[in-house]
């Protein structure tokens, strides 16, 4: 069974399709493969995070706590994207999600760096 879908996309990138039309299916699976792969990593990254949180870790665990490099240039991404207003709604929900874990993730380690002080 088969579905059709239109899709509006920018003149240069159409052109550049014109070229694959007889693999436009091949081409959307790996992109949207990819695309999941990489919404994996970072909901892994994310889940690591919450994991070392919850476990009652040393001071030191805390302190050692850095998102990938991937949940980086994420952040990094839809903050700029954000500054340009071109946020839909549900990355601007994915960067309250990411903002509100680095606010955790700091509390935690002016808490562990506090417990080193002493």
């Amino acid at each position: 069974m088969a579905m059709e879908i239109t899709v509006q996309v920018p003149e240069t990138l159409g052109k550049q399709l014109q070229a694959w039309q007889g693999r436009l299916p091949e081409i959307l699976e790996r992109g949207l493969r990819e695309l999941m792969a990489e919404q994996s990593s970072l909901v892994q990254d994310e889940s690591a995070i919450m994991d070392i949180l919850t476990s009652r870790p040393t001071p030191d665990q805390v302190l050692a706590i850095h998102p990938s490099p991937e949940l980086q240039a994420r952040v990094s991404e839809l903050l700029h994207r954000n500054k340009e207003g071109e946020l839909d709604p549900r990355e601007e929900a994915e960067l309250e999600r990411f903002l509100t874990l680095e606010h955790l993730v700091r509390l935690a380690k002016a808490h562990a760096y506090g417990q080193l002080m002493k």
